[in-house]
């Protein structure tokens, strides 16, 4: 088990990466914000498996898949929102929501937590014992203010 544990942190897993609506980086304060989590198309998401090169394993077809445990949401202003299973979604069913009261950058970040299993030979899944910890890229999100000026009609 050391081994397939050793395999299964080296697995290139994909990265954990933070949606934000509305989209394009910058919103406005106290505009409700809807985060999610998605996954970057490389590396393996929880539930792909990988098969590990036999010759490497005794010959043994060995299969390792990741399997989703948690998420926190960092909202780049102190607080968080997590451990969670809840993996948000967009506006009006999104569950993750943040309204920020000031304007400024602030630094998003996801932060995932995988399980893993393994299957040798074409066995039942097993529980791989740990867990894998994965720090998404930061994502800037840009809150502005806006201005709101009153115009007499014709004029």
């Amino acid at each position: 088990m050391p081994m397939i544990q050793d395999a299964f942190h080296r697995m290139p897993f994909a990265s954990p990466e933070i949606e934000v609506q509305p989209p394009g980086g910058e919103t406005l304060i106290r505009l409700d914000n809807y985060f999610a989590l998605k996954w970057s198309e490389q590396g393996f998401q929880p539930g792909e498996v990988d098969t590990l090169n036999p010759a490497d394993w005794f010959g043994l077809t060995v299969q390792i898949k990741p399997q989703f445990k948690a998420v926190v949401y960092d909202f780049g202003d102190g607080t968080s929102f997590g451990p969670t299973t809840d993996l948000g979604g967009p506006y009006p069913t999104g569950n993750i929501v943040k309204a920020y009261p000031d304007a400024g950058v602030y630094n998003t970040q996801i932060h995932a937590t995988l399980t893993g299993q393994v299957s040798l030979n074409g066995s039942e899944w097993i529980d791989i014992p740990g867990q894998a910890d994965l720090d998404g890229p930061v994502t800037p999100l840009t809150v502005l203010t806006a201005d709101n000026r009153l115009y007499a009609s014709g004029g």
